[in-house]
């Protein structure tokens, strides 16, 4: 059997990044976050390759060039504090707390929330805040944010989260069908929103209001 190196992976899945990912801090905190953490052990041989893994409960961790265009996508500079809906293993909310001043983040299943929870604090993430997901889209207990980004797709773009940023705030959000959507960047202004589309992509489905209902 091969010997894994996880530290050369990491090295060889920066350099391909940076093919499509210009920003240098984001591929840092790419660098600094020790994925192999977030995916079960049996995975972790695979933590640097980009691709999407397994991390139960039907959910996936995604793969590293999305997070690292979505990432990208919220122009995050240090000061802002951060939504992520759709926790899962905590590796995205890992890299906003890398580059944001705070992060709230929101999941719906117990079990991922709570693996979550306990391994961002093992890791010593102090601004990063996971709650359970309510029905109603985002987390209005600590509005505004500065950015939003959402880890699962919805069928179109929610009113909600838009009145949940500042004047001037990105959402990054997957939309479309079930099966097939666009990453979208939707930067909220007083005359409207501007729309970005980044790439094609393919997401589990947004669960609650103003998304998909049910599984």
């Amino acid at each position: 059997m091969k010997a894994v190196n996880l530290e050369k992976d990491r090295e060889i899945l920066i350099e391909h990044l940076r093919h499509e990912i210009s920003d240098e801090r984001v591929l840092d905190a790419i660098a600094r976050v020790r994925r192999e953490l977030f995916v079960p052990r049996s995975s972790r041989h695979l933590a640097y390759e980009d691709r999407p893994l397994p991390i139960g409960e039907g959910q996936t961790i995604s793969q590293p060039f999305i997070v690292a265009l979505m990432t990208q996508a919220l122009e995050l500079v240090g000061i802002e504090k951060v939504l992520e809906l759709g926790t899962g293993s905590g590796y995205q909310a890992a890299i906003l707390a890398e580059l944001a001043s705070e992060v709230i983040t929101v999941e719906r299943l117990p079990r991922l929330a709570l693996s979550a929870r306990r391994t961002l604090r093992r890791l010593g993430y102090t601004n990063v805040k996971v709650h359970l997901a309510r029905r109603t889209l985002g987390w209005r207990d600590e509005v505004p944010y500065d950015a939003i980004v959402v880890t699962a797709a919805a069928p179109r773009i929610p009113k909600e989260l838009m009145d949940q940023l500042v004047i001037g705030g990105r959402l990054v959000i997957p939309v479309g069908s079930r099966w097939e959507q666009d990453l979208l960047q939707v930067v909220k202004r007083k005359e409207g929103m501007i729309i970005n589309n980044l790439t094609p992509c393919r997401f589990v489905p947004l669960i609650g209001e103003e998304a998909w209902n049910g599984v």
